[in-house]
């Protein structure tokens, strides 16, 4: 099992499970399978460079990380641009990895990036490693997380800055 701390205590995260919260109405904690069965499915053919193991060829299959956040419903207006631009994404994996993007990166108003939240991986299901963070545009396997654990979304707020106006 897997403990991840928030504002609102810690939660335990049992292999498979990854926890959605932060600044999101309502808090969600998913498996692999909820993923296959809630969200369409992509595909992402891709190659990185991994520090360790050098050059990685996978397939990857899952939901977009952005479809799977909004159903958390984060605390901004989707109607505003610029409040959607201060929100990040930070997603923790199982071997204490994790990795930072931002919503604009995601999001279909700004980057697009087709990121996924992988339930598949070269044919096999991840039922049991865990749902994998894919970022399909990278060439480096830096921000590539392996059983995740939570992806946290939240406001990014200015030095000085209070919450309302953050």
């Amino acid at each position: 099992m897997s403990l991840l701390s928030s504002a609102s205590g810690t939660t335990t995260v049992r292999p498979g499970e990854f926890v959605v919260w932060g600044d999101v109405a309502t808090p969600t904690t998913l498996t692999v399978a909820d993923l296959r069965a809630g969200w369409t499915r992509h595909r992402a053919e891709v190659v990185f460079d991994c520090a360790t193991a050098g050059p990685q060829r996978h397939v990857f299959e899952g939901p977009l990380l952005r479809e799977v956040v909004a159903g958390a419903g984060p605390a901004f207006d989707p109607a505003r641009r610029k409040e959607r631009s201060r929100f990040l994404l930070a997603v923790n994996g199982t071997d204490g990895h994790h990795a930072v993007l931002s919503w604009a990166e995601v999001d279909a108003d700004f980057g697009d990036a087709p990121v996924l939240l992988a339930t598949r991986m070269d044919g096999a299901d991840l039922d049991t490693a865990g749902t994998h963070l894919v970022v399909p545009s990278d060439r480096c396997g830096a921000r590539y997380v392996s059983g995740v654990t939570g992806v946290w979304i939240g406001r990014h707020r200015p030095v000085g800055a209070s919450s309302s106006e953050a």
